[in-house]
């Protein structure tokens, strides 16, 4: 249930407000000075707080707002007045507010600005989650030369506001790459938004980027604020990212329209990209337009494959294990020479997220003992000396005895790997995508080019 902290010296809107809120399920707290909401607030912290800028006392909304901005910076605020100019939501808008609401207030007005406001909230809930994860300065671990060169390239490129497009296998850390880069910039304090771009339906992109007006299409109850809005002074990675042709206004000229919107909106946001395809190779093909790719491709950042830097393997190891006790409180586990050996020869095709979920498991498994080279064994996803050679590739066809053009024969290639992959994986999608290491959302995209099922008969 999300909370509200209402600060307000009038009884009756702190009453009337309080009311409103409580039936749309809210859990309301108020305060009748800032002295009081201040305490209030550190004792529990809010979700939103509701708070109004005309209060007698030392304290009035000016300086309630700065002090809750420097005690509780994650808290959206939203100020209400009903004497105030344009001067005074610009000073509060500066000092951090969120929204500003005129009195007499509606209760549509205020509905809106909360549920705006809580979208904000879980942005930055998302943030100091990357923040806790990664660190402040989103460090690497390893001390590789392929993660040496990352490492430099995100120095250099973070203190400024150039587009960054960070390519990579799946489950390589992107992601990771372009929380280093936020938080070692000046939009560090600032949210970092995450959009997945692949997720998202072609006809809800510009709903989910841009957000939405109230009544803008068929189900559209309420207003929405977009990602691009709810970045604003930060950083939005595009995750995934797509030929989305809307972005390029958005980007050039740094500003957005709601959907059923009748004005553009100024956005400061920088913008990272990441992917695991070869958008180079992509322009080429025409699958991708050039010109949303010279905009994204300022600064390219590749990121190695974890069997580049097999010498990072140990540290990552212990790094997960650290993470894994930080997490549960469970007693570290100690690595067998044996043990670590094998993780090291791994081939890792899913990269660093397969060998975070494997070191998670025995760490569970094996919590406060030593994990030895059998318990490796019996974890990793294949056996025996597959792990240490790769395994045997069939010989290629001789291209004059081809009956069908190059295309065909490709598609026909892709159509038996990707039946094959979906029988040995009982038709689960997301298990053959694994095991043709890709990811789902692709791999859903090239059965429907081919024509596949779900069961893979046509």
């Amino acid at each position: 249930m999300p909370s509200v902290l209402i600060v307000d010296d009038e009884p009756n809107i702190r009453r009337m407000v309080g009311a409103l809120l409580g039936t749309e399920g809210y859990e309301v707290r108020d305060a009748q000075d800032g002295a009081s909401g201040l305490q209030r607030a550190l004792e529990s912290e809010p979700d939103v707080l509701l708070l109004d800028l005309m209060m007698p006392g030392e304290l009035d909304g000016m300086a309630t707002l700065a002090r809750f901005r420097e005690k509780l910076p994650d808290v959206p605020v939203v100020m209400m007045s009903g004497r105030a100019g344009l001067s005074d939501a610009v000073r509060a808008t500066k000092l951090g507010a969120f929204n500003f609401l005129e009195k007499p207030l509606s209760p549509e007005g205020v509905l809106l600005a909360l549920s705006s406001a809580l979208e904000l909230r879980q942005v930055r809930r998302e943030a100091k989650t990357l923040r806790r994860d990664y660190g402040l300065s989103g460090e690497m671990v390893g001390d590789s030369p392929a993660i040496g060169r990352v490492r430099e390239l995100i120095a250099r490129v973070a203190p400024t506001d150039s587009r960054v497009l960070i390519m990579g296998e799946s489950g390589t850390g992107k992601e990771l790459v372009a929380a280093a880069i936020h938080f070692g910039s000046s939009r560090r304090d600032r949210p970092l938004v995450r959009v997945n771009c692949a997720a998202i339906p072609r006809d809800l992109v510009e709903s989910e980027m841009f957000g939405h007006e109230r009544g803008a299409f068929t189900g559209a109850t309420d207003r929405r604020i977009g990602r691009f809005e709810l970045s604003h002074t930060g950083t939005l990675l595009l995750d995934e990212v797509g030929d989305l042709a809307k972005l390029l206004r958005a980007i050039e000229a740094k500003e957005i329209e709601r959907v059923g919107g009748g004005k553009p909106i100024r956005v400061d946001v920088r913008i990272l990209s990441a992917t695991n395809k070869d958008l180079a190779r992509c322009v080429h093909d025409g699958t991708f337009r050039e010109d949303l790719f010279f905009r994204l491709n300022v600064i390219p950042i590749p990121v190695p494959p974890l069997r580049e830097r097999p010498g990072d393997i140990p540290a990552l190891v212990r790094h997960f294990s650290a993470l894994h006790r930080v997490r549960t409180g469970q007693a570290l586990p100690t690595w067998s020479e044996g043990a670590m050996a094998l993780l090291t020869r791994h081939r890792w095709p899913g990269n660093i997220r397969e060998l975070a979920n494997i070191v998670e498991r025995l760490s569970i498994l094996h919590a406060g003992q030593t994990v030895s080279e059998e318990d490796v064994l019996a974890v990793l996803p294949i056996d025996g000396d597959a792990r240490r050679a790769p395994a045997a590739r069939a010989p290629l066809p001789d291209p004059a005895a081809l009956d069908a053009s190059l295309s065909d024969t490709l598609d026909e290639y892709e159509k038996v790997l990707i039946t094959r992959a979906l029988s040995m994986a009982g038709g689960n999608v997301a298990e053959a995508a694994r095991k043709l290491k890709t990811d789902r959302p692709n791999l859903y995209r090239r059965m429907r080019r081919l024509g596949i099922s779900i069961g893979g008969d046509d």
